[in-house]
């Protein structure tokens, strides 16, 4: 898992999109729109790469990648053929712990990647521990069947009702489980970075 050395909410600010999913660094972002240390008016005219390294760092810290993980994966989607930064996206919703964060049992994908690491989510009626497993469809997500993660997860899904679930997963809040119905397309995955630039910087 990526560890960001800076204060999260001053990456936040620098990179000018709430990459970890947390509420509350969309009030943060609201109440200071510029980068720590540039001017309130506007933002510092970059540079080219500049702009490729941070639409990189946008995706590679909201899905909670080490930069070895992120330049894997993106390799692997310039090898299997067709349009590599959709692919490249399409494996990063696919992995477990994005699953669970879409789903609505998670404030964030750090904290659904905890609730996967921890042993309270089950693939298919087996616990699986690694958050970067990588679903299909036909794919079944529960909660794990003990009282405590139940009332857990209740409270997450109730505290993050309000966010959408994503198209592809059919989610019943009621028995806490999601079915992969499809796997997701590039038009079903909010745009949080220029997936363009991150090729071009790798490229190189």
């Amino acid at each position: 898992m990526a560890r960001p050395t800076k204060a999260r909410g001053k990456m936040v600010r620098h990179l000018g999109i709430n990459v970890f999913g947390n509420p509350k660094y969309d009030r943060l972002l609201k109440k200071k729109p510029y980068g720590p240390g540039e001017p309130k008016k506007g933002r510092i005219r970059e540079t080219e790469y500049a702009r490729q390294l941070k639409e990189k760092q946008k995706v590679k810290f909201a899905y909670g990648l080490s930069e070895r993980q992120f330049r894997n994966l993106f390799y692997k989607a310039k090898t299997s053929g067709g349009v590599t930064g959709d692919i490249m996206l399409i494996t990063l919703e696919r992995r477990l712990d994005n699953v669970v964060y879409r789903m609505g049992m998670a404030a964030s994908r750090r904290q659904a990647r905890q609730l996967v690491s921890h042993g309270h989510v089950y693939l298919n009626g087996r616990k699986v521990t690694i958050p970067s497993a990588l679903v299909r469809p036909g794919d079944l997500i529960s909660a794990k069947d003990r009282k405590s993660t139940e009332m857990l997860m209740r409270r997450l899904v109730s505290e993050n009702s309000s966010r959408q679930v994503a198209p592809w997963i059919e989610v019943s809040q009621d028995d806490l489980t999601g079915k992969v119905i499809a796997l997701p397309t590039r038009d079903m995955i909010p745009t949080i970075a220029e997936e363009q630039l991150i090729v071009e910087f790798y490229s190189k």
